[in-house]
């Protein structure tokens, strides 16, 4: 279907922009260098999705001054010394016609350093610790100078734009909410006083740079946090922000501590933010940007053509695809690699002070000395043991470098542990990895053998070169004195989310890996009683946002978790357990699900071994591990042999 809506060209202020699809600002963590200067490996990012066709691309982080430096390795602007790379890199942009602009950052009191400001010192809510010092007034004026001086660099080194950063409970989003700005003087208190600063800067930006350099602001239309800045005050800003200059609107919602969070997992719904955008274009005339977890061009131009946006940003669909623009464009939509929601390795691996990766698409970062896959120098037979997402993953870069490739999996369907992994609530997008994978491989002309045993006849029928072992792993049985005389329904996670066991009214969950918190929230569906026995943490595999919304699933269900918990003793129909508080008894639990992690199953090794077959061992069948490891993992093995 054509996406009329969606690819039809906009004009922002004196700005034609060829479509309403924006990538929006977002903090990779790499690209710049220790001296702060963009490197090859930021424009190559950037320019690989301004070839594919978005309109609108902003590059995120551009940071105004050294205390508001958000990341180490972040774009910065607060010195005429950084205008030559970052004019490299708008060069390397422009010359495929996307509109490259930068957005202009000040950490706040959410910056990674000890020298954080704030309008008040007021520790964040989350994620970042420390009590940041007050800003005087008249530092608060030279920060309206050093975001004008910073918007005459970009201009200067080529950007088409500049977006102000008013959102996500950095400083200007700061400014703007009661719960952050204690303040007294004229930057606090009232309505009037509290958007003083960002309107001020908006001026300040089009005196210094021309009333006609697009300018454009994103903010919050939510918070969603107490005290915190709401939509009534979002919408009451839109006209006053037009009114100072700016040219269009990108409204956003949370900071960092929020529920929903700033950056939404796959347990939010798809749009979750654009009831905001929409509150905020019926007050304004300039264009406004919609986010929010929107992940499909179709639903884009669906929000274009019923008047709720005028622009779309899709911010991690663009990490996982590149050619999302042009696949979307040219109607190729079954071939969109899909972002899952899982956080994992665009929102963790930041958090962490690592550079941005991707489940989907463990290129993201590496385009630079990747490239496409190259071409086999001799093609090979290759057979693969296991269709789960790791198998799937490597076999696609086989097939796509030349090699004859054949899957055989023992189920009766490929996607091994993601199957399961995607039926507690909140988890369907998993399967979503397998879809692409599948439909990847019947694109070029895999085949996979299912209900197939791997055994020397069949080895000697394929007559394959080398094999790469990805069978996965299976549940581990703890060693617990009294177990299996305790009287308990005993199940794993796997009998459970198979639907091979359904356990009874009371069950305990022992384990806290992310598979034991995703079936405990599985199992308190409906009247069950769930208790998990857990050590010091719970889910650790998961992304924060991930697992903030997992945990207020848990907390609504009503399901009790227990800290560094462990079983003393089994007696009729009661547990004895230690945990971090004590010693407690659990009466009436009649189910034990077992979650204790995960063995490897690699038993054809030795076969391939024995026949001098060249065998590779992959994902959890190497060593059980997250998704994103094993899809990297496959990823260079695919390119390797």
């Amino acid at each position: 279907m054509p996406l009329n809506h969606l690819f039809a060209p906009i004009r922002l202020g004196r700005m034609e922009v060829r479509n309403r699809l924006v990538m929006p600002p977002m903090s990779v963590n790499f690209g710049v260098d220790e001296q702060g200067f963009v490197t090859e490996q930021h424009w190559v990012y950037l320019a690989l999705r301004a070839k594919a066709g978005t309109g609108m691309i902003v590059m995120g982080g551009g940071t105004v001054h050294p205390d508001g430096l958000d990341l180490p390795r972040m774009p910065r602007v607060w010195d005429d010394c950084y205008i030559p790379g970052l004019s490299r890199l708008t060069a390397e942009v422009k010359r495929y016609g996307a509109r490259i602009g930068l957005q202009l950052l000040h950490g706040g009191r959410q910056a990674f350093h000890e020298r954080r400001v704030a309008p008040s010192p007021l520790p964040s809510l989350a994620v970042v610790k420390g009590v940041p010092r007050e800003l005087a007034n008249g530092e608060i004026k030279e920060l309206v100078v050093a975001h004008a001086e910073a918007a005459r660099r970009a201009r200067d080194a080529g950007f088409d734009f500049v977006e102000i950063h008013a959102a996500h409970g950095y400083l200007i989003s700061e400014f703007l909410a009661p719960n952050a700005n204690r303040r007294n003087d004229e930057y606090g208190g009232s309505f009037e006083n509290r958007t003083r600063f960002l309107l001020e800067i908006v001026s300040a930006i089009k005196e210094r740079c021309g009333r006609d350099y697009p300018l454009g602001v994103r903010y919050n239309g939510e918070d969603y946090v107490a005290e915190g800045w709401h939509l009534d005050e979002a919408v009451r800003l839109g006209p006053l922000l037009q009114a100072a200059g700016a040219d269009w609107l990108h409204v956003s919602a949370g900071v960092y501590g929020s529920l929903p969070v700033t950056i939404p997992s796959m347990y939010q719904s798809f749009g979750c933010f654009v009831h905001l955008a929409e509150a905020v274009k019926r007050a304004v005339s300039v264009p406004v940007i919609a986010v929010g977890r929107i992940k499909d061009p179709v639903m884009a131009d669906r929000l274009i053509a019923e008047g709720r946006a005028d622009l779309v940003a899709m911010g991690r669909a663009h990490l996982v695809d590149p050619e999302l623009a042009a696949k979307a464009a040219q109607g190729r939509l079954n071939e969109l690699r899909p972002c899952i929601g899982c956080c994992r390795g665009c929102i963790q691996n930041v958090l962490a002070m690592s550079e941005a990766t991707c489940v989907m698409n463990p290129e993201l970062g590496r385009e630079y000395r990747l490239g496409q896959p190259r071409p086999a120098a001799r093609p090979k037979r290759i057979l693969v043991v296991g269709a789960g997402p790791a198998g799937l993953a490597c076999t696609r870069l086989l097939a796509l470098r030349g090699h004859r490739v054949i899957v055989v999996e023992e189920r009766a369907r490929p996607g091994g542990a993601l199957v399961l992994a995607s039926r507690p609530p909140g988890r369907a997008e998993l399967l979503e990895m397998v879809e692409y994978q599948l439909a990847e491989l019947q694109r070029l002309g895999v085949e996979i053998r299912l209900h197939a045993v791997v055994d020397e006849s069949l080895v000697h029928e394929l007559k394959p070169d080398v094999a790469v072992v990805a069978s996965g792993a299976n549940p581990r049985m703890p060693q617990l004195e009294g177990l299996f005389e305790s009287g308990l329904e005993l199940s794993t996670v796997l009998d459970v989310l198979s639907g091979e066991v359904i356990p009874g009214a009371r069950v305990v969950v022992l384990g806290s890996d992310q598979a034991a918190m995703v079936t405990a929230d599985f199992l308190a569906q409906g009247q069950r009683q769930v208790a998990v026995l857990g050590g010091d943490h719970f889910a650790s595999e998961l992304a924060p946002n991930d697992r903030t919304s997992l945990r207020q699933r848990l907390a609504a269900a009503g399901v009790k978790l227990y800290k560094r918990a462990s079983i003393r003793k089994f007696r009729a129909g009661e547990l004895v357990i230690d945990h971090q508080k004590g010693q407690e008894l659990l009466i009436g639990f009649s189910d034990l699900v077992i979650a204790e992690g995960f063995r490897s199953e690699r038993g054809t090794v030795d076969m391939f071994r024995k026949l001098g077959l060249e065998a590779h061992l992959l994902g959890d069948a190497k060593s059980p591990r997250t998704l994103l490891e094993t899809t990297a993992e496959a990823d260079e093995l695919g390119r390797a042999l």
